[in-house]
């Protein structure tokens, strides 16, 4: 484990599960954890793994490092989904945040969290990798469920893992769709479950999902995520195989989605 230098962290908490995963498991492990909440979402289920919860607007940068200080943290993490999409959305932006985005010469997510995470190092607080206390939530290599891939399938795994890496390399997004070794889609700004619903219908109700995590994957941020969720999307719209790289992607609801998978004869496996 990363040497963390206080028991008082703090936690950037986006959407979904994995803040709360994060929360749990730091407080088990004997950590007081402060969140920044971005999202309501999981505002109340953070309350019972958090000391103290501040809703902040993702827009807020000097008020959430005003907090940071007073709360005496100089360890913190990121986890969750925060859409870049909010920018179109006209949201509030401190002047702090105003000028950071200036420096930001493409609004990728890499660079974007770089100058983010350079910002908050000028104020003494560092941010560290988000897998150090989600090991147990990365994906273990092989099937997870109880189908295994047949060639065309594998084919088409092989192809798309190929294609995702690239779009990660550029940091355009994580996933593609896949069909006959066809690309379906390939995810932009819109996020997984768009992808997912934009290529599923070009194909037949066999498509093929990949998620992979970027080439130097910066551990700090945005390590691909996969939930029940994902499935549901998937079966919604018609695909029957999810693969996600091993070792590299959290799973959240893991016994769920083999659960999930193998009732509706989905493929799920981590290469």
């Amino acid at each position: 484990m990363e040497t963390l230098l206080s028991k008082k962290i703090g936690l950037i908490a986006g959407d979904g599960e994995l803040p709360v995963k994060l929360a749990g498991s730091a407080r088990n492990d004997g950590f007081e954890v402060v969140a920044i909440s971005l999202s309501s979402s999981n505002a109340k289920r953070l309350a019972g793994y958090c000391q103290k919860i501040y809703p902040f607007g993702p827009g807020e940068i000097q008020k959430i490092i005003n907090t940071l200080h007073k709360e005496k943290i100089s360890q913190l993490t990121f986890v969750g989904k925060v859409s870049k999409g909010i920018l179109f959305r006209k949201p509030w932006l401190d002047k702090r945040a105003l000028n950071l985005l200036k420096q930001v010469k493409r609004l990728n997510d890499d660079a974007v969290m770089i100058t983010l995470i350079d910002e908050l190092s000028k104020e003494n607080i560092s941010v560290f990798d988000q897998t150090i206390f989600l090991k147990e939530l990365l994906a273990p290599k092989g099937v997870l469920g109880g189908y295994v891939p047949d060639d065309s399938q594998k084919a088409d795994i092989e192809y798309g893992f190929e294609i995702a890496k690239e779009i990660g390399r550029i940091d355009i997004g994580q996933t593609v769709v896949v069909q006959n070794k066809m690309i379906l889609a390939v995810e932009a700004i819109e996020g997984t479950d768009k992808a997912i619903e934009r290529g599923c219908k070009l194909g037949d109700g066999k498509a093929v999902v990949i998620k992979v995590s970027k080439p130097n994957q910066d551990k700090r941020f945005d390590i691909p995520t996969v939930g029940l969720n994902t499935l549901k999307t998937m079966k919604k719209f018609g695909a029957k195989v999810l693969a996600v790289e091993a070792e590299n992607t959290f799973i959240v609801e893991k016994d769920e989605m083999i659960d999930f998978a193998d009732r509706y004869k989905m493929v799920f496996v981590a290469v």
